[in-house]
């Protein structure tokens, strides 16, 4: 591959399908890879201009990333893209034992040999905002700082109770932090402030509240990067705001997407305990959708090949009728069994390929054209399971952005083709399973 303009590693498989949407919006032609592909598989996307690398870091600790992300960062730099991001959820769900974005800096930091390295979060395309270092996103609508986010505030795994990204930072490295906060930002001194900042700290978070300040964000990354690959960490909001200052010149301009149309029948799996995702299956289930509940503790047991049987011939029963199904292993937080789970060492893990398993095996048995995976967590797990290769995006949702419909590259002819939506727990209407099956977008 020639001229790529960015490279990056996604901290879970929704969030890498995100940028992937956004750069392909921005008619940037992307792809994301699984795993290190072989010279054969990146030459049948030779055409690409972006190289994703799908990962699970989100989920995993600092341990597993000294020596997992040690050697997808230095892969990704012998690729020699402009840029190399990391990419985190917007959210920025974090702790120092689970998806430390605070180690995964310092690895970055020294695979690239760079004193200082650039973090955006807000994407106000995804309705996350920062403002003087502190976070916001929103939620059915209404705008909450992300510590008071309902959800998020909440979240099984990492919880957010600090909005102050630098400060939430500072418990995961000992890295010094700096801010170009958005008074600085918009002031005709903020490349001479921002250059101090990188010449004075390791991390520099800039803020972003608005397109108007995205697309300063930009601009200064661009300006800023150095030759040889510039490392870069944070949302889905870095491919946005680069897009604003490649607009015209280096991307060729908004990609074109002809509709996918109705599935006749599509399957479902999900492990996200949201209650977005909640609110999505009930609709689902009142809407010509199967429900199938599967009991996440005995997927993790020892029994976990009987449940995936039943499961299965309980959804090809379904299918066969002619209906979508949905399996689901929670139906909200009320029903999250996580900390049952928890106690068995590599269980979330483990469920995720569960789930995989099982919609592989409903895919071959009854030919599906369409399927989706919910629960970001669970999708990384679950597809690497399906035999997928690479993804490229099939159309982007607009309504529901950050979950696009791909297709699906595999050696495995089954598989080979299909598309797939991959969603986030808080991501999409509540008609979003609906919406797929229908092929109206999210």
């Amino acid at each position: 591959m020639q001229d790529l303009l960015l490279s990056y590693y996604g901290d879970d498989l929704t969030g890498s399908t995100d940028v992937m949407e956004a750069l392909e919006l921005g008619g940037v032609p992307t792809v994301l890879f699984m795993r290190k592909p072989d010279a054969g598989l990146m030459a049948r996307f030779a055409h690409c201009r972006a190289v994703g690398l799908a990962g699970t870091s989100r989920s995993e600790t600092p341990q597993w990333m000294d020596t997992h992300l040690e050697e997808a960062f230095a892969w990704l730099k012998t690729l020699q893209a402009e840029i190399c991001h990391y990419k985190v959820c917007s959210t920025f769900d974090s702790s120092p034992t689970i998806g430390s974005i605070g180690r995964a800096i310092e690895i970055g930091r020294a695979v690239f040999g760079q004193a200082c390295v650039p973090l955006v979060v807000g994407a106000p395309q995804l309705k996350r905002y920062t403002a003087f270092g502190h976070l916001f996103a929103a939620y059915r609508d209404r705008y909450y700082r992300i510590d008071r986010h309902p959800v998020m505030s909440r979240h099984p795994a990492t919880p957010m109770d600090e909005a102050d990204l630098l400060v939430h930072l500072s418990r995961q490295t000992e890295l010094a932090s700096g801010l170009l906060d958005l008074a600085t930002l918009q002031s005709p001194s903020r490349s001479d402030a921002l250059d101090r900042l990188l010449g004075d700290c390791s991390i520099v978070l800039i803020d972003v509240d608005s397109r108007e300040t995205q697309a300063l964000a930009g601009k200064e990354i661009w300006r800023s990067r150095k030759p040889g690959g510039h490392f870069v960490v944070g949302s889905s909001g870095i491919e946005y705001a680069l897009l604003s200052e490649w607009a015209g010149d280096t991307a060729p301009g908004s990609g074109v997407f002809p509709p996918p149309g109705a599935a006749d029948r599509i399957a479902v799996v999900s492990g996200s305990c949201s209650p977005t995702t909640e609110r999505q299956i009930r609709h689902a289930m009142g809407d010509g959708f199967d429900g199938i509940e599967v009991d996440p503790l005995e997927l993790v047991s020892e029994r976990s090949e009987n449940a995936i049987a039943r499961a299965a011939a309980a959804g090809k029963a379904s299918l066969k009728a002619g209906r979508s199904v949905i399996l689901y292993t929670a139906l909200g937080p009320t029903a999250d069994r996580g900390a049952e789970i928890d106690r068995q060492e590599g269980a979330r893990h483990k469920l995720g390929r569960g789930l995989g398993e099982l919609l592989r095996a409903l895919t071959v048995d009854q030919t599906l054209k369409r399927v989706i995976i919910a629960g970001g967590d669970t999708s990384s797990h679950a597809l690497g399971q399906m035999g997928v290769d690479a993804l490229t995006v099939r159309m982007p949702l607009p309504a529901s952005p950050g979950s696009p419909l791909c297709v699906a590259h595999s050696s495995f002819e089954a598989i080979d083709g299909l598309e797939v939506a991959l969603k986030g727990g808080q991501v999409g209407t509540d008609r979003y399973f609906s919406a797929i099956r229908d092929g109206l977008g999210g």
